[in-house]
């Protein structure tokens, strides 16, 4: 569905748009919303309402047909619920009653008149961003491997989001705003659901250069050997006991001036995790192909910035291989040199991400970041921390640090991709001690998120930095099996809003 923006004086400019469909909220108690009011010239509308066709309720939805007065051929009602107390919620089910209605009538072109100023705790971006973020989920299908596809709805191609004059050039903004996160997001859930024996660290890397020249994203992939003369040796030890070649993939934004520190990304880039000669349980093994998901909204970021044209420096850095067992395979008790030149005992080859991360994170020095944030399906003990609602957010705690969680969690309530701070403290440090190496890769069940983003914070000590764990939310089990591309909501706000006050800082200057 094409979107654009639809900049009108007096109401009566939207009765008089000739399109197949416009659409128009309504209220509890048979309140029709001020925009509505002013184009029911006719009283067909409210007539509608008094006669119980509509409750008003969020979601709930009517087709009228040529009303009098309006233009257009069909006027759709969507509940919004109760007058003065429009919710994130209920707007959201009014957004997804939107898309499935215009999903499924005939018209080709729509006009979106909603009281997007009326959501309670949300401004008119937000509104606008959600109508975006929603009819693009409804409309993604993951059936590419499908040798028959499903077939496409025949609804609504063009949609025009109704704003008041003044309201217009912020409007834009909005749009381009919400198209680029949806389109990071899609390209997130399509790598994602993508089957391993596909998506291999060459496909990502192959991914990764198309990118870079659609998008004028300076992008380098490292091969084994190139990543054996950075002496990434715990990286290397994962991908030894696969037949897949590993991948060290970097991609580069430059949006901002060339003495402007960069943000730096790293995506775990699992293609498949079979655990490793401490193999997984069969049951739901499958979904470990989502052990890339770290990876994908990396990518996915990066788009939504390159399209965006940040004025800001980015860099996206993706470890990539599979972990498999074989006879080359990393055995427990093994002891493996890092790129930091720590060593580290490998107590359980399943907690393999932390060990290509590592030697990512020491590598991101170079470019003597602002912040590096690590996303990653990391552990288990995520989930069950925080089950399928809330990554899980880990930095160092000092004034660096707690702005940087901050902005992050900010970030993520603005874009409903949200995420809760969980604790990094020397104590948890204990239990990772080892008495024949530097570190062990594990610390024992107990706090096993949190002894995993200690593992990492000891390859982050020269620069802010913040570790995303979302194995509870990268991803649905069950009937609805499929990725979700979060956290490329989050990321993508997180960057603009940086990209924003980087400007205003430069404008002091």
């Amino acid at each position: 569905m094409d979107f654009s923006i639809k900049a009108f004086g007096q109401p009566q400019e939207l009765a008089s748009t000739k399109v197949g469909c416009i659409a128009l909220g309504v209220f509890e108690n048979q309140t029709l919303s001020q925009i509505a009011s002013q184009l029911d010239q006719s009283g067909d509308i409210a007539a509608a309402l008094k006669g119980g066709d509509i409750s008003g309720t969020p979601g709930s939805s009517l087709i009228l047909r040529k009303v009098r007065g309006i233009a257009a051929e069909r006027v759709l009602l969507i509940g919004l619920g109760k007058m003065n107390a429009l919710t994130e919620k209920g707007f959201s089910t009014a957004a997804r009653a939107l898309s499935a209605a215009l999903n499924n009538i005939g018209a080709k072109d729509a006009l979106i008149a909603f009281p997007l100023h009326a959501i309670n705790g949300r401004d008119t971006a937000w509104g606008i961003r959600q109508i975006i973020s929603i009819a693009f989920d409804q409309a993604y299908r993951a059936d590419v491997m499908k040798s028959k596809r499903e077939s496409v709805s025949k609804g609504v191609r063009k949609c025009l989001l109704a704003l008041p004059a003044p309201e217009a050039a912020d409007a834009r903004i909005a749009l381009a705003q919400g198209l680029a996160i949806a389109h990071g997001v899609e390209l997130a859930k399509n790598l994602s659901n993508l089957p391993a024996n596909v998506c291999t660290p060459t496909y990502l890397a192959n991914t990764a250069k198309t990118m870079g020249r659609a998008h004028k994203l300076k992008v380098q992939v490292l091969d084994r050997k190139q990543i054996q003369g950075l002496k990434m040796g715990s990286f290397l030890s994962v991908a030894k006991g696969s037949e897949e070649p590993p991948k060290f993939i970097v991609l580069r934004h430059t949006g901002g001036n060339a003495k402007d520190a960069p943000i730096v990304l790293v995506g775990k880039g699992l293609t498949f995790d079979s655990g490793g000669i401490s193999i997984k349980p069969g049951a739901g093994m499958d979904e470990m192909k989502y052990d890339m998901c770290g990876a994908a909204s990396v990518l996915g970021t990066l788009l939504a910035v390159a399209e965006l044209r940040l004025k800001l420096n980015v860099i996206g850095i993706i470890p990539s291989c599979e972990n498999m067992p074989s006879g080359r395979a990393n055995k427990p008790g093994d002891i493996v040199v890092s790129m930091s030149g720590q060593t580290i005992e490998i107590l359980n080859t399943d907690a393999e991400g932390r060990l290509i991360l590592c030697d990512a994170l020491t590598y991101t020095e170079r470019f003597k970041p602002a912040a590096v944030i690590d996303i990653a399906t990391l552990t288990g003990a995520c989930v069950t921390a925080l089950g399928h609602h809330n990554s899980g957010l880990f930095s160092r705690h000092d004034q660096a640090h707690d702005q940087l969680a901050e902005e992050l969690l900010s970030a993520g309530k603005a874009t409903g991709d949200t995420a809760w701070r969980l604790p990094i403290e020397d104590a948890y440090q204990e239990q990772l001690k080892s008495n024949f190496a530097d570190v062990a890769n594990i610390g024992g069940p107990p706090g096993g998120s949190i002894t995993a983003a200690c593992f990492l914070e000891r390859f982050t000590k020269q620069y802010t930095w913040a570790h995303l764990d979302i194995a509870g939310t990268a991803w649905r089990s069950g009937a609805a099996k499929g990725a979700t591309g979060r956290p490329v909501p989050m990321l993508t706000e997180f960057l603009i809003r940086r990209a924003t006050k980087q400007k205003t800082i430069a404008r002091r200057r």
